[in-house]
């Protein structure tokens, strides 16, 4: 005879109705098969969890999201950047969008926007588009603003001068 814990550990129901021998058994979808189900994003975050250290240069085109501790260089030239309130990050930053929630030291280039959380700081100079900074939240650098019309518009080239009339053709 068998236990009832074991069978509700296993995830099958107690009175079915219907559960003969007979019967086919019921179909037990395990972990592995729910997750082949779910949709994946192509744009889904990779993760430097806190305990983590790298020294040297990371580059992607996906999102990345810092909880621990990087040290070089960090190049993601379409993705986001999140460094998280534990993360540590000692390099000159790249990408389409940074967010600042833990330490950066160093430059930070965000083509769209850098954010600044209240628990975020920031040690170096910064560039982008827009800027975000929340109270709380420390900046010891420059600021260095970029507007996409500024870089579209180009200074008008001065039109030449029109050509003198001959004498014979002015009226007295």
């Amino acid at each position: 005879m068998w236990k009832k814990e074991e069978v509700k550990s296993q995830g099958l129901p107690e009175n079915v109705p219907g559960n003969s021998a007979n019967s086919p058994a019921p179909v037990i979808s395990t972990p592995r098969e729910a997750s082949d189900s779910l949709p994946v994003s192509t744009k889904s975050s990779a993760c430097i969890s806190q305990g983590i250290r790298i020294k040297g240069e990371v580059t992607g085109s996906e999102d990345l999201f810092v909880d621990g501790h990087v040290e070089g260089k960090l190049n993601l030239s379409n993705g986001s950047l999140t460094v998280g309130p534990n993360g540590e990050v000692k390099a000159d930053i790249f990408a389409r969008e940074v967010i600042v929630r833990g330490r950066v030291d160093g430059k930070i280039v965000g083509r769209e926007k850098i954010q600044l959380w209240s628990t975020g700081n920031v040690a170096g100079d910064l560039q982008t588009e827009r800027l975000m900074i929340e109270d709380g939240a420390v900046l010891r650098g420059r600021v260095e603003i970029e507007t996409g019309k500024s870089r579209l518009i180009s200074t008008p080239k001065r039109a030449a001068p029109p050509p003198a009339l001959p004498k014979a053709a002015q009226s007295p």
